[in-house]
């Protein structure tokens, strides 16, 4: 393994650093807090959503060689071409994903139950007209990964809580798409995720998304009026 490099030199914000695992925001003054992930799998790294940065390369090469980029996301092509062709890989998308492979100068793969034949299994979290999603649940460590529906950044976030339901979603959380799940972690497509107690982060999220509703709506009309 290469040696960690400079996060600050970098001009990036290394977050969600675990054994097999690592995440980044690569603008970290950015409201959004956009994070990316990458996995690694039998040697093989996954990069998941990627913004990409400078430093990032280094930060990959520390996991092993890249073996393909993921997009879970509809809405979240970001960078995704660029580190894929970068690295000599394919776009990775669930296979019933429409509309997003036209804006990926990339080579594609799709991909159904299972990303390739990493042990990585897709659940489908939303699949409307407006919002596509999958995450991404790894057994073998008990690594969920959801780029969308809850989050960790402050928007995402009521009072107390250490991972929220999207903004959008509070009144109607994806408890049947996600409350399965008893991660010892979560990784998340905005802002940092959650290593410790996951399960019960996760569940706390999914189960007072509508109580804490008014408190975040509340908060937010505060933060955009006029001071």
């Amino acid at each position: 393994m290469t040696s960690r490099i400079d996060e600050r030199a970098a001009g990036l914000e290394v977050i969600d650093r675990f054994d097999g695992g690592i995440g980044w925001i690569a603008h970290p003054d950015e409201r959004m807090r956009r994070a990316s992930h990458a996995l690694e799998i039998d040697g093989d790294v996954w990069v998941i959503d990627p913004v990409d940065a400078d430093g990032v390369d280094e930060l990959l090469a520390e996991l092993g060689t890249v073996a393909g980029v993921v997009t879970l996301l509809d809405r979240h092509k970001r960078d995704a071409a660029a580190v894929a062709n970068r690295h000599g890989v394919e776009v990775y998308l669930p296979d019933w994903f429409d509309g997003v492979a036209e804006d990926i100068d990339a080579p594609i793969v799709r991909f159904g139950a299972e990303l390739a034949d990493t042990g990585l299994e897709a659940h489908v979290v939303r699949k409307s007209r407006f919002w596509q999603e999958v995450a991404l649940y790894d057994p073998a460590g008990a690594t969920l990964v959801v780029p969308e529906s809850v989050g960790g950044s402050s928007y995402f976030l009521a009072r107390g809580e250490r991972l929220g339901v999207h903004p959008a979603l509070r009144a109607i959380p994806p408890r049947e798409q996600l409350g399965g799940f008893e991660p010892d972690r979560v990784l998340v497509g905005h802002g940092s995720g959650v290593l410790e107690d996951a399960d019960a982060a996760l569940a706390d999220a999914l189960a007072s998304s509508r109580r804490r509703m008014p408190w975040l709506y509340g908060r937010t009309v505060r933060e955009l009026l006029p001071v």
